[in-house]
């Protein structure tokens, strides 16, 4: 006799995307939503306590309540779309040869 298990789906099943995103014409950082990629930054404890004051100033003087991922992901995209429109003259670019 075969067993009598029914197979239920997994949960890779379940939650899979139904249908591809539309493409975005415009590269945007993306809000408090779960990500599929990681990367560690190691910053100076100077570096994080700024960072942590920018995130309180812009809950305190601009209504934003945004965690220190979404600002870092706010910067990566700025980063890129500078880098893509001015090249050479890119704020990036200038600020990694004046410190090399």
């Amino acid at each position: 006799m075969g067993s009598r298990r029914v197979r239920l789906p997994g949960v890779e099943e379940i939650f899979r995307p139904t249908a591809p995103p539309p493409p975005d014409p415009v590269r945007r950082p993306t809000g408090r939503q779960r990500h599929d990629s990681k990367i560690t930054v190691y910053l100076s404890s100077d570096e994080l306590l700024a960072l942590e004051q920018l995130r309180l100033a812009l809950r305190a003087d601009h209504a934003l309540a945004v965690d220190r991922g979404r600002l870092v992901r706010e910067a990566v995209a700025m980063m890129i779309s500078d880098v893509e429109v001015h090249g050479e003259n890119s704020t990036l670019v200038r600020r990694l040869r004046a410190g090399s």
